[in-house]
């Protein structure tokens, strides 16, 4: 049976993240940006304390999302760190009930008051274990701290070293558009067609005329194109393919198609296509395009050719809303890019190994210990994986709570319980829709494996971070119904 990463709940094919997100969601994202950086407590939720106020009959945070809307100017208050910590026995007696196998295998788990570290549940939370894509969660932190939310990657149009040639040069965008560049969006922020465009104009205020040949510079990464950890048959269906620095919607051949076969050679596409976009806007300057498209030659280890003069350029969103996609949509090959310039940012080979040292060495950097880890890809397809729950946890809380306030930009990729991403179709029956509307957590899927790691405001307004994951599970089990019983029970918590 083939291992599949998480897609389920996926929206239907990638794009913008959604933005309009229960008034719960938004309230706590401005409060992650509005309290200054290295507040003493919680500096992504907690706001002035306002415990003497009357509490309302529902807390605010426990609201459905249906009955919170724009219409309410007051919205909800910041969380206070007055609120009270759930009690370890309480809370270990409820998640024991529900923190159980359906069929073979096991789950571990961790469970944290966000503001202390205070360890409230654990259940053998320092094993090693596969994963699956929770492992985007270790590269999501890695790329917004080395490379910062607002970084952008420009694909650019430079002049060729022979007359009448220009070479299309991939700088790490992956989500380009075949058409003109859709500035609100995420996926097809950067389009071809406008490339082509901008390259016309330039072509002729340099005079050129006749015809121009295309070139391809995908040069931008190093080593092999797939990890060897993967299996072929992932590869064949589609859950990742070879990685180059540029490609078409994330290296699909249908942006409004998630699934499915992807291009083999994904820079030689999106190449074509640029010079199908070229051909057209050409034509009405009165300039022909040579068919096909060659990659230039590389240069020798330590060659240094002259500076080209670049004639036309288009950037990505930002890496911030490219993370938010990669976590909500769990998209394997915009994950494995996004390490790969992570890596670069950090002086290291853009290939599958310095993606890999870069993630361990950012995890160093916060002070999470991963001296268990063992790390084979940077997205989690890999089952020679290993990562512990405690340590996923600790990664949560880095990113709500933690010091580095470049991680608040992770928060709104962690899918909501029952609304959008990888969480969109869960949370539905009575025995997890408490739930719906405020877990938010990152998914994990392969053929044995089940991991849910993220946040919730409990019912008492305390944050808490968590961490589940099922290895040796039998495939096709009721295992995402229990550890989504699981997370609404700390939803629920009133655990004193």
């Amino acid at each position: 049976m083939k291992r599949r990463t998480s897609r389920a709940g996926a929206d239907p094919a990638p794009g913008p993240p959604p933005r309009i997100l229960p008034l719960v969601l938004q309230t706590l994202l401005v409060l992650a940006l509005a309290v200054p950086a290295g507040a003493a407590i919680a500096p992504a939720f907690l706001g002035p304390d306002r415990s003497a106020e009357p509490a309302p009959s529902v807390p605010p945070w426990q609201q459905a999302p249906g009955t919170l809307t724009g219409d309410n100017p007051a919205g909800i208050r910041p969380l206070s760190d007055a609120a009270p910590v759930p009690a370890p026995g309480s809370l270990a007696a409820q998640l024991n009930e529900t923190l159980n196998a359906d069929g073979a295998g096991d789950f571990t788990g961790v469970v944290q008051d966000a503001i202390t570290g205070e360890v409230l549940f654990d259940r053998s939370g320092d094993q090693p274990r596969v994963p699956a894509s929770n492992m985007k969660l270790l590269t999501a932190a890695a790329a917004l701290r080395t490379l910062g939310p607002e970084r952008r990657f420009s694909t650019r149009v430079v002049a060729g070293s022979a007359p009448g040639t220009v070479v299309l040069t991939g700088g790490g965008d992956v989500l380009l558009a075949a058409g003109e560049s859709t500035p609100g969006a995420v996926l097809g922020h950067a389009g071809l067609a406008t490339l082509a465009q901008s390259t016309v104009r330039a072509l002729q205020n340099d005079g050129v005329s006749g015809t121009v040949t295309v070139q391809l510079d995908d040069s931008l990464f190093d080593g092999p194109s797939l990890s060897p950890a993967w299996s072929p048959d992932d590869v064949a269906a589609g859950e990742t393919a070879p990685l180059f620095p540029l490609a078409l919607n994330s290296a699909r051949f249908d942006p409004a198609k998630s699934t499915g076969p992807r291009p083999q050679d994904s820079a030689l596409t999106a190449a074509e296509a640029f010079s199908v976009q070229l051909s057209a806007a050409a034509g009405a300057a009165g300039l022909g395009v040579a068919p096909g498209v060659a990659r230039i030659p590389a240069r020798a280890e330590g060659a240094e050719g002259p500076a080209a003069r670049v004639l036309a350029v288009v950037q990505s969103a930002t890496v911030a809303q490219q993370v938010d996609l990669m976590l909500r949509t769990s998209d394997n090959y915009l994950t494995e890019v996004m390490g790969r310039m992570a890596a670069l940012a950090s002086g290291k080979p853009a290939s599958n190994d310095g993606a890999i040292v870069t993630v361990l060495a950012q995890l160093g950097e916060l002070e999470i210990p991963a001296e268990t880890l063992r790390a084979a890809d940077v997205s989690g397809l890999a089952l020679a994986n290993r990562v512990t729950a405690r340590q996923l946890s600790e990664v949560v809380r880095a990113i709500t709570s933690g010091p580095d306030t470049r991680l608040r930009s992770a928060l709104a990729g962690f899918p909501v319980a029952g609304l959008t991403g990888t969480l969109g179709d869960r949370y539905t029956d009575v025995s997890t829709s408490r739930g719906a509307g405020l877990v938010r957590a990152k998914t994990g899927t392969l053929n044995t494996v089940i991991a849910l790691s993220g946040y919730v405001v409990d019912a008492d307004g305390r944050l808490l971070v968590f961490s589940f994951i099922g290895n040796g599970l039998t495939p096709g089990a009721a295992n995402k119904t229990v550890l989504d019983r699981t997370a609404s029970v700390l939803a629920g918590c009133g655990c004193r």
